[in-house]
């Protein structure tokens, strides 16, 4: 008998069923998982939304399903087949979230997905466990919020113990709350008007005419926000896209490229540079005029920078494959401004990602640590005096932001943070806020977690 899934998904439960086995078992990204299954199907429309919801509700609200699910079932779920146990949390994440979808349906459809990847004996199994779920959810028992606050808090709000621990800690219980909060909404797919080829008001007529609907974002003086399509990967069926009109980026990531505020002319690294969308900006903001420098350290995403600033007409990227940490050495004083976007922890794209949040440990963020200051190191020397340097991460862990920099700083006398708000917009919420630096937070600014640090070279 053929594998289940050797076939295309034929409808929008199995689509998101074989996308979280993906994110369960091989430890894969949600969104790609997902496109990936999507793609060799022939779902569009809402039937597309309703996959893109359940796979990414489920990866988001997982501990808060599995603690559900232990209330009622005969066995732990690790102990269950992984298409099942997914199969599980699927159902049971229409019953508690999508109040639009009957209770019967979301058994019905559960049954018959069990049937599949399973046998009769599982989908008896499946049914008792949800009909038993349905029958004792006014009475289900969650932790106490008095006796146990930290557990309560991460089965509610479905985080990983430990991030709910130190949040607590460092923000206080109310912000956390909020914090927890805003990393479980579905974030605004953005995207960035290519100013080299049209302004924000002419990519909102282009999209339009194409039946897309964008608005202005708040903060990013090129961002859009687009309505009513549920992925990114829609995205590249557009004119708009194909024509360079667009880049898809998130609006705290576009304010990054602002703060390092490069001139027509000038020389400017991007350390990080893949897939090349902050190298399109930069390039974008000098006018493409001048030389941006993105170094990888992969030679195949060399290329897919070079894709990107071919489709947005930006001519003056060059791609290099190179070791971030030795183009200190390889190109010393080279620069005029240099921009850090470094690899991270992830901890403020939590809502965009939510696979992330069962992945990172702290553990993760202190290895994250040691490399981020040898490429910070490697950008000093490549520096000129008197260039601009800007550091920034997604994320909002202490360890990989003020401290890196404060310390940066401490040990660096030539460097000195410099004023980031003379280059920002005048609508980012600065209160308690350093000179140099900023931390943008998805509760309190609307974005993604970010930081953003800016320094001369004196």
């Amino acid at each position: 008998m053929p594998r289940p899934d050797a076939k295309p998904p034929r409808t929008a439960r199995e689509a998101a069923l074989r996308a979280l086995r993906d994110v369960d078992v091989k430890e894969a990204y949600a969104n790609l998982a997902l496109d990936h299954h999507l793609s060799g199907s022939r779902l569009e429309g809402r039937d597309r939304g309703l996959a893109t919801e359940l796979a990414y509700g489920v990866t988001r609200r997982r501990a808060t399903l599995d603690y559900a699910i232990s209330q009622v079932a005969t066995r732990p779920l690790e102990q269950v087949d992984p298409w099942i146990r997914n199969i599980l949390r699927e159902a049971v994440y229409q019953i508690l979230y999508m109040d639009r979808i009957p209770q019967s349906a979301a058994v019905d459809e559960a049954v018959n997905l069990a049937k599949q990847y399973g046998h009769a004996g599982v989908a008896k199994f499946v049914n008792g466990v949800l009909r038993n779920l349905i029958r004792k959810l006014p009475t289900l028992q969650w932790p106490d919020e008095q006796a146990e606050p930290v557990a309560a808090l991460a089965i509610k709000h479905s985080y990983p113990e430990w991030l709910v621990a130190e949040w607590a800690s460092r923000f206080g219980r109310e912000q956390a709350i909020r914090l927890l909060e805003a990393g479980n909404e579905v974030p605004p797919l953005t995207v960035r008007a290519n100013s080299l080829k049209a302004n924000r008001e002419q990519v909102i007529a282009a999209l339009a005419a194409e039946g897309v609907k964008a608005e202005p974002t708040v903060h990013s003086p090129q961002g859009l926000i687009i309505r009513e399509l549920t992925s990114a990967s829609w995205l590249d069926r557009l004119k708009a896209m194909k024509q360079g009109l667009i880049t898809v980026q998130d609006e705290s990531s576009m304010l990054v490229a602002a703060a390092l505020d490069p001139q027509p002319g000038w020389t400017v690294i991007d350390m990080a540079a893949a897939p090349g969308g902050k190298s399109t900006h930069l390039a974008e903001l000098m006018s493409n005029q001048g030389r941006v420098i993105a170094i990888d350290i992969h030679p195949h995403k060399i290329e897919l920078i070079e894709q990107n600033a071919a489709r947005v007409g930006a001519t003056i990227i060059d791609g290099v494959a190179m070791d971030a940490r030795e183009v200190g050495d390889r190109m010393p004083d080279r620069a005029d401004a240099i921009l850090c976007d470094l690899p991270c922890s992830g901890l403020g794209t939590l809502a965009r990602r939510p696979d992330a949040r069962w992945r990172k440990t702290i553990a993760d963020v202190e290895a994250l640590v040691v490399i981020q200051r040898a490429i910070l190191e490697s950008a000093a020397r490549a520096l000129k005096p008197g260039g601009v340097l800007v550091y920034s991460t997604c994320t909002i862990h202490p360890l990989e932001n003020q401290e890196m920099v404060e310390r940066f700083v401490a040990e660096h006398p030539e460097f000195a943070f410099d004023d980031i708000w003379a280059h920002l917009p005048a609508s980012l919420d600065r209160e308690g806020q350093a000179k140099g630096y900023v931390q943008l937070l998805p509760h309190v600014h609307g974005t993604d977690g970010f930081f953003m640090c800016r320094m001369v070279k004196r």
